[in-house]
């Protein structure tokens, strides 16, 4: 094995390891937390007095986002000023339970394409979506093809978030400092169009931490008469932001949860692969096994 016998300054990550410190200060997925953003769709209802009665009332109105705090509360607003960091890409799935298994989610590892097979936390790729590009989507089986309805692309978006005239679950004004998110967009819509400002700073050749993003809200009607709401992400290409040092330190804290995240997730995988290859081999029918006889070889 090549042993490092010079420091090289300009190779921080061989050099970390060769001198022990490359998992200083790495943290699990699970402790490691972010804020998660997300559009609320359905109004809270409250009371309020009204001619000496209590009458229910809209506290918070629905298509409003909310940004839930780990351990702590989750704040709502109807307008949000973010600086997005980094994308990545994601793929997931709802599995319903049934019995004694609880609902979950299949989630892929996060990367910056989904253009190649992202292995999941249920020991497989893609959530259980084929490999490669489908060209015929309706030559597939049905039981394909709802399992495929089934998987969402994400688009996921870290970043710093401010909330316009934040409020609480009761509709009382807060103050919210700005905030590091995640947001996990996978409406089909919501994806195509959020993914359009992203192209456009690339073609500007800009890095999307250099400018903020504004997040409102568009009511769309379901058939049945229900609401819910898309987002609404307008770029600022006015204002250019400076990168200081704090920016740098939060684009690492992000880089780091990336990676503790997809570990989790690998190590999910692995857990799995493994049970599933066990079960394969408990289900195996040793009579099913052929003996293949061989001639001895005639001297």
């Amino acid at each position: 094995m090549t042993q490092l016998t010079t420091i090289d300054t300009n190779n921080y990550a061989a050099m970390a390891k060769a001198m022990g410190i490359a998992n200083e200060g790495k943290t699990s997925a699970k402790s490691s937390s972010l804020a998660r953003m997300r559009i609320h769709h359905s109004p809270i209802m409250g009371t309020a007095e009204v001619k000496g009665k209590n009458v229910n009332v809209e506290v918070v109105e629905g298509g409003t986002y909310k940004l839930e705090i780990p351990d702590g509360p989750t704040h709502y607003a109807s307008s949000v000023k973010f600086r997005p960091f980094m994308q990545r890409f994601m793929y997931k799935r709802y599995v319903q339970g049934g019995g004694n298994s609880p609902n979950r989610f299949i989630k892929s590892i996060m990367a910056d394409t989904l253009n190649i097979d992202l292995k999941d936390n249920d020991g497989g790729f893609n959530c259980g979506k084929p490999a490669g590009y489908i060209a015929d989507f309706k030559s597939l089986p049905e039981k394909t093809q709802d399992l495929i309805k089934q998987i969402k692309r994400v688009r996921v978006v870290l970043g710093t978030v401010e909330l316009v005239d934040a409020v609480d679950e009761n509709g009382n004004e807060v103050q919210v400092d700005e905030t590091p998110f995640i947001w996990e967009i996978e409406n089909r819509d919501a994806f195509k169009s959020v993914g359009t400002l992203f192209t456009k700073l690339n073609k500007m050749k800009r890095f999307p931490v250099q400018h903020t993003m504004t997040g409102n809200s568009e009511e769309r009607k379901l058939p049945n008469g229900n609401s819910f709401y898309l987002p609404i992400v307008s770029l600022d290409l006015s204002n250019t932001l400076e990168l200081t040092d704090k920016e740098q330190d939060t684009f690492g804290d992000f880089l780091s949860w990336v990676e503790n995240y997809n570990e989790y997730i690998i190590n999910a995988y692995a857990e799995k692969a493994t049970s599933k290859n066990d079960e394969e081999l408990d289900d195996l029918n040793i009579n099913d096994v052929v003996d293949i006889e061989v001639d001895e070889e005639v001297a």
